[in-house]
């Protein structure tokens, strides 16, 4: 049975956004990163305050996933296999539904021979006499799994082992991401597959020049209008005019 959550009312709620406030943000009321419950319930988590010292995931500031449903943590409940050196690295401001789950390299069986039995999987005479055969063979699999920023991660949908889905990528509800996913690109189904490009080429590029996800925090904050309902173009040149891309092109990290 999923946890009781306890709901805020909007009241709490407008109480809750106007204590956002971090010093080194200049005294705007916004969001605090490290704050783990931003709206005061778990329909929105932050997900770099939630892990664990040393965990195989690393998160960049704002992503957020919806943990309404879990019952542990995320790294528990979200993370699946991970008992390889593989890491899952997610970047900042994406979005992750509830019940998204990312398969780990650890998932994969030993597919060398005839049978894809996990015998090495368990003590005794099994694991013994194959241990020296599979350390000789070497590691096999694919590496890190890699979610860009400004990615959307529709409800329940599966990610699987050493996938890289870039910036700004949405992924539907339900899809099951096998391969890797391109920027600004919107993916859907079983395997996923793409639908549609966000933006055309050109426009593409200019989002990844400007990387708005790097600016500092209170440049986002002050052009909140063009990120969510204006153009590429009109991204890039924010960029610009706060001097945070040069007039190539070249993006500086803002460190949000």
């Amino acid at each position: 049975m999923p946890r009781q959550h306890k709901e805020t009312g909007r009241d709490g709620r407008h109480a809750l956004i106007h204590a956002w406030r971090n010093a080194a943000d200049h005294g705007l009321d916004i969001p605090d990163p490290d704050e783990p419950r931003p709206l005061g319930d778990d329909r929105c988590v932050f997900v770099q305050p939630v892990l664990s010292p040393g965990a195989k995931v690393t998160a960049g500031r704002y992503s957020y996933y919806d943990a309404s449903e879990d019952t542990g943590g995320f790294e528990e409940e979200r993370v699946l296999y991970a008992f390889g050196p593989q890491q899952l690295r997610i970047g900042k401001f994406c979005s992750i539904a509830a019940g998204v789950t990312f398969v780990m390299a650890g998932a994969n069986h030993v597919y060398d021979g005839p049978t894809t039995f996990p015998f090495a999987t368990f003590p005794g005479d099994w694991q013994d006499r194959l241990i020296d055969p599979l350390i000789e063979r070497g590691p096999v699999g694919k590496g890190d799994t890699v979610i860009g920023n400004d990615v959307w991660i529709g409800r329940h949908a599966t990610i699987m082992p050493g996938v890289t889905v870039a910036d700004g990528a949405i992924i539907g509800a339900g899809a099951v991401v096998a391969s890797d996913v391109g920027s600004y690109q919107i993916v859907a189904g079983n395997p996923a597959r793409a639908i549609r490009s966000r933006y055309a080429p050109h426009e593409v590029g200019m989002l990844l020049t400007a990387r708005w996800w790097d600016w500092p925090i209170e440049v986002v904050s002050r052009h909140l209008p063009e990120l969510v309902l204006g153009t590429p173009g009109g991204v890039l040149a924010v960029a610009r005019a706060e001097r945070l891309v040069s007039e190539l092109g070249s993006a500086q990290d803002g460190r949000s």
